[in-house]
């Protein structure tokens, strides 16, 4: 028996048939113009997949704040039509089978909560530096979605005067700031771009670069000693620097000195699941509510 699992992106639908090791007979489609249209496009995807697994049920990663309790994906999101209606009733129709649903950054915690790099903690904080940063928070063995649903929303961290912790600790923002800096269009260079040039002697790359693991170093920081977690998981593209560790723990020494913490070292590590991680992340939660977990 299969999960198929779902991955909803702005521009993109992934999916795939979780078999309780791996995501099996992997795909994605454009994301639709409509409602109407995407249920065509999973409905097709479902009887597909049938040929190959036996489905079991549906597990979805989505953009917005997932109420389970209202069954309704509040907030906004790149895609528009999956709000503010009970979208479980109506895909439970359209399947024929359980369907479970979560935030994509919730599903990215939970992949590395249960399956990855953070399977043998119980109190994590994951923290997804893309071109924002979003993130999960587990407590105690669970997902804590905090009072209104928002737990894990670590971007909107102020970090020097009214810019927050999304504006300054990415590398994409990184990127955006040099390309302002050197008077080009913002997307001319990328922030793989810009740690080449540091490392070739680009003075305003260097000071970038500079800032960015500084101010990332800094949100990790404040992350830690709020919510105290056993390790910090970092998830996102950046998280394939070489070197990401290193250089964060050499400036959160400094942070840890400066407050006369010397005993107390944060224990930061890097995911282990990426371009999958929102698939594996579906069926976990699909597998944690069906076992009463959530």
């Amino acid at each position: 028996m299969g999960i198929l699992v779902f991955d909803f992106g702005g521009s993109a639908v992934k999916y795939g048939c979780w078999d309780s090791k791996d995501v099996k007979g992997k795909g994605q489609f454009a994301t639709p113009e409509s409602w109407e249209e995407m249920k065509a496009q999973l409905l097709k995807v479902y009887k597909d997949m049938c040929l190959s697994f036996e489905i079991e049920g549906i597990g979805i990663s989505s953009p917005g704040v997932v109420n389970n309790e209202k069954q309704v994906i509040e907030g906004i999101s790149a895609i528009p039509y999956i709000h503010g209606f009970n979208i479980f009733r109506d895909l439970e129709t359209l399947f024929q089978l359980p369907v479970t649903i979560e935030n994509d950054a919730n599903c990215a915690g939970m992949a590395e909560f249960y399956e990855g790099a953070a399977r043998d903690y119980q109190d994590v904080a994951f923290v997804v530096v893309g071109t924002g940063i979003g993130g999960a928070m587990f407590t105690k063995g669970q997902i804590n979605k905090g009072a209104h649903l928002y737990g894990g929303e670590f971007g909107l961290m102020f970090l020097e005067g009214d810019q927050t912790f999304s504006k300054l600790g990415t590398a994409v923002q990184m990127a955006w700031r040099y390309c302002e800096r050197k008077g080009v269009d913002k997307n001319t260079y990328t922030g793989k771009d810009v740690f080449e040039l540091a490392e070739t002697g680009d003075e305003i790359a260097k000071e970038e670069v500079e800032s960015f693991y500084t101010y990332l170093a800094k949100g990790l920081f404040s992350i830690q000693f709020s919510f105290d977690p056993e390790v910090i998981v970092l998830g996102g593209g950046v998280s394939a620097k070489d070197g990401l560790i290193d250089e964060i723990q050499s400036r959160m020494k400094k942070l840890t000195d400066q407050f006369d913490l010397h005993d107390f070292e944060p224990q930061i590590l890097l995911c282990e699941y990426r371009n999958d991680a929102n698939l594996v992340g579906a069926a976990a939660n699909y597998i944690a509510i069906g076992q009463g977990e959530n």
